[in-house]
């Protein structure tokens, strides 16, 4: 079997990192908050929305206020993501071709389901995927590689059988905890940024399923994840 490609969603099958980030600082504007929200996004981007929030503050908050804040910057995001939801220049292209070429194929997403379906379903991408993991699949998100190892166990691939497909700096962690390599999608940080990617593309229009097996072949094992 060809090796299993795992996709996260924000950032990599959409270019939404901007629309997310705008998202979190009005919300910030709303609190008093003076966070820079795409420096946080830099650092944190890829963990569950509550644990982002609760990273901006000085005391603990209780857990449903933190949803309540989530739940006001997902309807901003939305609202201001709406006309723009685009797939990733090249995507649904080479999901065909690396279907077409025997790759089974997941996405594994920090997003809960309605969040899903604004992006899935109004892109028409959810066919595509053989597998789709979200928030409400498993106990951890991001950085931990609980939603990695979800997703290769639902499509029966070992997890040294798996390439990640992430734009985060803890998305990438949590593919290495998970035994995985990682294609690093750089449309919002520097490729420097990234630890040990298998490579570094901006968007899908010029990668194919031969060209992700030959940089494979050069990454023989998983990289170990950065210590904590």
């Amino acid at each position: 079997m060809k090796p299993a490609l795992i996709f996260d969603m924000d950032g990599v099958i959409v270019d939404n990192t901007a629309y997310q980030a705008r998202a979190f600082q009005l919300l910030f504007r709303d609190l008093g908050l003076r966070t820079n929200a795409r420096q946080l996004l830099k650092r944190l981007n890829g963990m569950p929305a509550t644990d982002i929030l609760q990273s901006v503050f000085r005391h603990p908050v209780p857990a449903k206020q933190l949803k309540e804040y989530a739940a006001q910057r997902e309807f901003l995001y939305r609202t201001l993501y709406w006309a723009k939801r685009r797939e990733m220049p090249g995507l649904s292209d080479f999901l065909r071709a690396a279907r077409a070429a025997g790759h089974p194929v997941g996405l594994g997403t920090g997003s809960g389901g309605p969040t899903l379906g604004y992006i899935l379903d109004h892109l028409h991408l959810r066919p595509l995927f053989d597998v789709v993991v979200g928030e409400d699949d498993v106990a951890r998100g991001k950085p931990h590689p609980d939603t990695y190892t979800a997703v290769a166990h639902k499509l029966g691939v070992p997890p040294a059988e798996c390439i990640v497909f992430e734009d985060a700096v803890l998305g990438e962690q949590a593919a290495y905890r998970a035994g995985m390599r990682c294609v690093a999608v750089a449309s919002t940080l520097r490729p420097a940024d990234f630890q040990a990617p298998l490579l570094v593309i901006r968007d899908f229009t010029a990668l194919t399923p031969g060209h992700l097996l030959a940089h494979l072949a050069a990454q023989p094992v998983a990289p170990r994840p950065r210590p904590r």
